[in-house]
């Protein structure tokens, strides 16, 4: 499937899991460490698990605003989605991730809240890009 892209970035990381990313206009700018759970030594840094929860919730909201507009619902402003993202060795040999959202839709019916989450969920390229590769959990809250 291709794709017409129309927004490209870049982030370079060094050091790994104990190191530093940044995206190429600075807007990022993280330092990294490994969590106590993987066998790191915690610290004040964050880790890809956290941003890619944070990505994937951020991009999630507005799958469900261009859902809403599909579907003529004005999503909520104080809508909010929260990701879960876990990590772990899987049977089949290295390392998987798992994904679980919970999705707020205050003020919104629950059989079109579902509506909108499942028009999303076909919608968000982060579902699209996990789609088939990772379990992905999906919860009204």
């Amino acid at each position: 499937m291709s794709v017409d892209v129309k927004y490209r970035t870049r982030a370079t990381a060094t050091g790994g899991r104990e190191g530093h990313a940044r995206s190429e206009d600075g807007a990022l700018d993280v330092t990294l460490s490994t969590p106590r759970e993987l066998g790191g030594a915690g610290g004040a840094g964050t880790n890809p698990e956290q941003m890619f929860a944070a990505g994937y919730s951020a991009c999630f909201i507005g799958a469900l605003k261009v859902a809403g507009q599909q579907l003529k619902v004005k999503v909520p402003d104080d809508a909010t989605v929260s990701a879960s993202i876990g990590i772990g060795p899987r049977t089949g040999g290295g390392f998987g991730l798992t994904a679980a959202l919970t999705v707020d839709l205050p003020g919104i019916d629950p059989q079109v809240a579902e509506q909108l989450v499942a028009a999303a969920h076909d919608i968000c390229p982060y579902s699209n890009a996990t789609r088939g590769n990772i379990d992905v959990g999906l919860t009204l809250a």
